[in-house]
């Protein structure tokens, strides 16, 4: 897809959400030859795309009128993701997808995960194992696996076919009383670890990825939710809502919510 050298990040993939209306004025102007051709182009460019190494696209219908079509993209190379933007938004033909919002991250790990000699000092003082014990051995290394493939999903995801998506912005405050980057490190973490606890309450219910947008994109981070039921969706939102990371310190874009569909399915549902 491009003969340019790989602009790989140090860690992590690109990540694009692109969500562009149907202007069916001029979708309606085409012949049926054309718009079959039109449809056919998309449907060979994401069967393109799903073939690159490590790239993801997902397709959705928004839930909304704020827009018609999502994709989700993730990739390794910078030039491979801004190419398919491109070709996104010119795949059904010149003016037929108008591009209404998108957003550019990366997959990160998060500066305020429990560190491994976190635990060690948890395993002493909350369990009181002795560092030289074999339980404590156990113990450390059983943590060092679990947080290797939390890294691992983390950084690499893959990401689901779970039916229901709702992706928003967010941005921490800097309001003088309320200015998220004045609190100390250590007094972040404590407010993230809380806030990482209401999230686990929904392990098996909801997936979700935080991505870091931070001098990429408007916003600061990227939250991407998918469950099978949009109840659970809006529940783990507003549970975060009470948290004091979400109540004090943090600012949110639109929403947008969007159903996981093939691309045929997706055809017949916004009536090209």
């Amino acid at each position: 897809m491009t003969d340019w050298p790989v602009l790989r990040p140090k860690e992590g993939w690109h990540v694009l959400h692109l969500f562009y209306r149907v202007e069916f004025g001029q979708w309606q102007v085409l012949t049926s030859e054309q718009r079959l051709s039109a449809k056919t182009n998309l449907s060979a460019l994401v069967q393109e795309i799903r073939s690159l190494p490590s790239t993801q696209i997902l397709t959705f219908s928004v839930v909304s009128p704020k827009a018609d079509i999502g994709f989700m993209l993730l990739t390794e190379d910078l030039h491979t993701a801004n190419s398919i933007e491109k070709r996104l938004t010119l795949s059904l033909g010149a003016n037929v997808l108008a591009p209404v919002f998108s957003f550019y991250s990366l997959t990160e790990r998060s500066e305020y995960t429990t560190s491994e000699e976190d635990y060690a000092t948890s395993l002493s003082a909350e369990k009181g194992l002795s560092p030289g014990s074999s339980e404590f051995a156990q113990e450390r290394g059983e943590f060092r696996q679990r947080m290797q493939k939390y890294l691992q999903d983390r950084l690499y995801p893959n990401m689901p076919d779970w039916p229901v998506f709702c992706f928003y912005p967010m941005t921490k405050r800097r309001d003088a009383a309320q200015n998220w980057y004045i609190l100390p490190f250590e007094k972040r973490k404590e407010l993230m670890l809380g806030h990482g606890r209401i999230g686990r309450q929904y392990t098996g219910r909801v997936r979700q990825l935080i991505t870091g947008s931070t001098g990429l994109d408007d916003g600061e981070w990227g939250v991407s939710l998918f469950a099978h039921d949009i109840f659970e969706i809006k529940s783990i939102v507003y549970a975060m809502r009470f948290d004091a990371v979400s109540a004090q310190y943090a600012d949110f874009g639109k929403f947008y919510v969007g159903l996981q569909l093939p691309l045929d399915d997706l055809f017949r549902r916004i009536q090209l």
